[in-house]
């Protein structure tokens, strides 16, 4: 008896070795059949595993208000590009620590079964504290905008990585969809018009402008938050507060010299290339920028006031909530933080250096921003 339990325990250790042996064997089966996939670029077709949660929120909202909503059966009826290209909507931009290297292909665009990687045809290059963010949260609502999420900086400080690595940092778009990015500081880079023209001379540029002293004032904030230790304004703003001598070299200040920096631009591009957007107005009648936005881009006016509604606290428009969503969607804490006191007569003569500027920005770009 002993003997038969012997061998059967033997046998039943024997057949547990030849299982493990086997879940290995077809362990290692899978894992080189992918690896060969991948290698030879199957993989690469795939969408990729990364989703834009404030994307999909922002289709919800369009779909909360479009015909979708209110004919549930809409997609039974749609085209499968239409509904790819929907479903494409969801997906967002890869972080910028975890980018893409480039391919090597030096063809327009890197296509696959999902879309296909563009340079972009259209780019917020400015300005810094103008209102550029939101701008760019308001066209991702529309179904034919794709978007990178953080500003990719590549005219001004990755230029030497080379166009494949900046197309490859791109969303992937459909046919009819536009490709966009935001860098606010491309406006104020002495470079950047030649490198964007190098790259396309067909680029459209947007650039969301706002009363300089109200921007430099915001400017500081901004970095006051951060460096809590900073001088006052006053000093930062002034060479000599005695004689009232502006210091041009502070960011701060220089940023809003604005046709001074638009002259480098129309160096390399004309004026119709352009699309100046009040920063103010962005505030006071989203709905009324958006619009001159989406015509400039060749979009169809999707986004309306239906979409907007303005926000107390915070002081600027927020987008309504969708339907199943349980809170409306508003621009970060960063935004819309309460401004320092500065002396009325620190503003007053900034506004008086700036005005020269103003008027002259006014007649180069034929838009009278009201700001004097």
């Amino acid at each position: 008896m002993f003997g038969s339990t012997r061998l059967c325990g033997q046998a039943g250790q024997q057949t547990y070795r030849v299982q493990s042996k086997l879940s290995v064997f077809f362990t290692m089966i899978i894992l080189f059949t992918y690896l060969f996939y991948c290698l030879t670029g199957y993989c690469d077709s795939l969408p990729r595993p990364v989703y834009d949660q404030q994307s999909s929120f922002l289709n919800k909202i369009l779909l909360n208000d479009g015909p979708e909503a209110q004919h549930p059966g809409a997609h039974k009826n749609a085209s499968p590009v239409s509904f790819v290209r929907e479903q494409l909507s969801d997906l967002d931009t890869v972080d910028s620590n975890v980018l893409p290297a480039a391919s090597g292909s030096s063809n327009i665009s890197i296509a696959n079964n999902f879309g296909s990687k563009k340079f972009p045809q259209a780019i917020i290059i400015g300005v810094k504290k103008g209102g550029t963010r939101a701008l760019l949260e308001f066209l991702r609502i529309h179904p034919d905008v794709r978007a990178v999420g953080a500003e990719p900086h590549f005219f001004d400080r990755f230029y030497d990585k080379g166009l494949e690595w900046y197309r490859n940092l791109m969303p992937r778009t459909l046919e009819g969809q536009i490709t966009m990015e935001k860098t606010p500081s491309y406006f104020i880079t002495k470079e950047a018009p030649r490198r964007v023209f190098s790259m396309s001379r067909q680029t459209k540029l947007i650039v969301v402008v706002r009363d300089p002293v109200t921007r430099a004032v915001s400017d500081y904030t901004q970095t006051l938050s951060k460096s809590p230790g900073l001088p006052s304004f006053q000093n930062l703003a002034f060479r000599n507060s005695t004689t009232g001598l502006i210091d041009t070299s502070w960011s701060a200040v220089r940023i809003g010299i604005y046709a001074k920096h638009l002259e480098n631009w129309l160096r390399f591009f004309p004026l119709s290339r352009f699309l100046f957007v009040s920063g103010e107005r962005l505030v006071s009648d989203p709905a009324g920028e958006m619009g001159r936005v989406q015509d400039f881009l060749g979009l169809k006016r999707v986004v309306t006031d239906k979409h907007f509604y303005f926000n107390q606290t915070k002081g600027f428009p927020c987008l309504k909530k969708p339907e199943g969503s349980s809170r409306p969607r508003c621009l970060g804490k960063s935004k819309g933080r309460p401004h320092p006191q500065i002396p009325s007569e620190v503003l007053l003569r900034l506004r008086d250096f700036y005005r020269p500027f103003n008027l002259k920005f006014y007649q180069m770009t034929g838009q009278d921003f009201g700001w004097d």
